[in-house]
């Protein structure tokens, strides 16, 4: 028996496209996304500086139709999941290669930009709103 080993990857991040959702031949549905990371750091000199990663991710199932209709280009999101590398060859013969997080759970940090910012409403009546509602 091999020793034990985790594989896990949690991101959090900027979307840098919309979501493609796409159906296998057996109907099941996969989605992918593309979100960057971003790193800052100061160097000895004092220097601020910043790096952004760009990954890959895919969701299957049910998550994948939900990131389709929940998720935007810009907008913040958690996701977790795993790492895998996928081999294929291409159109022109060419041996390819391409790794990707393929996500089991997916957390949206922010409110769309687009949706208008609902009015706080509040369950308790003023004073004289009841009194205007009691009858007597």
């Amino acid at each position: 028996m091999s020793a034990r080993s985790l594989n896990k990857v949690i991101l959090i991040g900027n979307l840098t496209r919309d979501p493609e959702l796409r159906y296998t031949p057996q109907g099941t549905a996969v989605c992918t996304l593309g979100l960057a990371t971003n790193r800052g750091w100061t160097t000895d000199q004092g220097d601020k500086k910043e790096e952004t990663e760009f990954h890959r991710i895919v969701a299957w199932n049910k998550l994948a139709e939900l990131c389709n209709q929940l998720c935007a280009k810009g907008r913040r999101i958690y996701v977790e999941g795993r790492l895998q590398t996928r081999q294929w060859t291409g159109q022109d013969g060419q041996q390819r290669q391409a790794t990707e997080i393929v996500i089991e759970d997916m957390i949206l940090l922010d409110s769309p930009a687009n949706r208008p910012q609902m009015p706080i409403v509040s369950d308790q009546a003023t004073p004289e709103q009841v009194a205007e509602d009691i009858p007597f």
